[in-house]
């Protein structure tokens, strides 16, 4: 592993060539006859998801900073561009990227409808495309060269069914969520997990997309419902305001939360402080998860941006790992060559734990029951039991 020094000036270099498209940033050091690949890096650097887009380039670059600036060997030059927050935005960079600037692979995206429009764009195009954000379930399948480093919804919301069954007594859960294609997913997931484990749906109210105001109504009728816990799947803005509102109903007194991990991730969790305190969430990783290649991971994140990792910053990590046993594979560096490699990546050693990919190109990975607690590091999502994931 590379000190923070040297990392920041490989994080420099790579800036040239992200402004240039050129390779005369690294010209000094290296041949020009040895191989390159080309990666276009598309994550919100604008918007309401900027502080995400933020984190998961971070992720990827502290993976080539410890690795010489290299994948599988070959120097790697990252071109980004700004999803934004609109889906004409973000397909029109991706387009940009495979078609203008000829990029081996493309890394990103956050938006479940962006990713499923790029998702088309690149398989036209017969370009990798590796999805370390967007967690729709209608993104499983149907490409050889749509892979994801995420989750998908209805593996979160599913996994947590039966932690939710086992700790309230198998008694009644009230669903709160977006009235959309993910608030479903997440929620009919939960749902059905929950039913099976023996519990039961005391009741289910929808939200408009991006409310983040009027939610005492429904609290109240989650109480009236005689709910021993609250379900809710929310992200971002609205994840805030929802926790927020929960705690100053006074419900946080007598009936738990639980959620999908974005409930109290990243920035939300900074922006919530003592209010998030106590909230339950299933992710498939924590910064306070205990394991060596965590510590390890999480230390030389915090000396290289003084910040702690999310788990947007460890998706687009893996993501980068798995270009690097990819492009390891590869005898040469074209799109239909890494696409296949990617099949054969095996176990990708990561923060998070192990995982490799299943037959429709989404992680094979546990789960886990994290609560909000105080902690030496602050305010964290502290691992209390891993859960199965509803497709092992």
């Amino acid at each position: 592993m590379e000190s923070p020094v040297t990392g920041s000036a490989n994080r420099q270099l790579f800036a040239l060539v992200t402004v240039s498209s050129l390779t005369f940033g690294l010209a000094g050091c290296v041949s020009s006859s040895e191989s390159r690949v080309s990666i276009g890096l598309v994550v919100p650097a604008s918007g309401v998801h900027e502080s995400i887009g933020t984190d998961m380039t971070r992720g990827f670059d502290l993976y080539l900073d410890q690795h010489d600036g290299r994948l599988g060997g070959r120097f790697v030059d990252v071109i980004e561009a700004d999803e934004g927050d609109h889906v004409q935005t973000g397909v029109a960079a991706v387009t940009r990227l495979i078609e203008e600037d000829e990029v081996h692979a493309i890394v990103g995206l956050v938006g479940s409808e962006t990713a499923l429009a790029a998702k088309s764009v690149a398989t036209a195009n017969e370009t990798p495309l590796i999805v370390t954000g967007a967690g729709a379930d209608r993104l499983t399948g149907g490409s050889d060269y749509l892979w994801r480093t995420s989750s998908t919804n209805s593996d979160i919301g599913g996994s947590l069914g039966q932690a939710v069954a086992d700790e309230t007594g198998r008694s009644l859960a009230y669903v709160i969520a977006s009235d959309d294609a993910t608030g479903h997913e997440f929620s009919d997931s939960f749902m059905i997990a929950m039913e099976a484990a023996g519990g039961s749906i005391a009741g289910q109210s929808y939200t408009q997309t991006g409310m983040t105001q009027k939610w005492p109504g429904i609290f109240a009728k989650a109480k009236r419902a005689g709910a021993d816990a609250i379900y809710a799947a929310y992200a971002d803005q609205e994840a805030e305001a929802f926790v927020r509102a929960y705690r100053e109903s006074g419900l946080a007194r007598s009936i738990p939360l639980y959620g999908p991990g974005f409930l109290t991730e990243g920035e939300v969790l900074s922006s919530l402080g003592d209010a998030a305190s106590g909230v339950r969430t299933a992710l498939h990783y924590s910064a306070a998860m205990d394991s060596l290649a965590n510590a390890a991971f999480v230390l030389d994140y915090r000396e290289t941006y003084d910040a702690t990792p999310t788990v947007y910053a460890v998706q687009a990590y893996d993501a980068a790992a798995a270009l690097d046993k990819a492009l390891d594979l590869s005898d040469a560096v074209n799109r239909d060559e890494i696409a296949d490699s990617l099949g054969s990546v095996g176990t990708i050693v990561s923060p998070r734990g192990n995982w490799t990919f299943d037959t429709n190109h989404n992680p094979d990975q546990p789960y886990f029951l994290r609560v909000v607690k105080d902690t030496p590091d602050g305010l964290s999502n502290v691992v209390l039991q891993k859960i199965a994931s509803p497709g092992s």
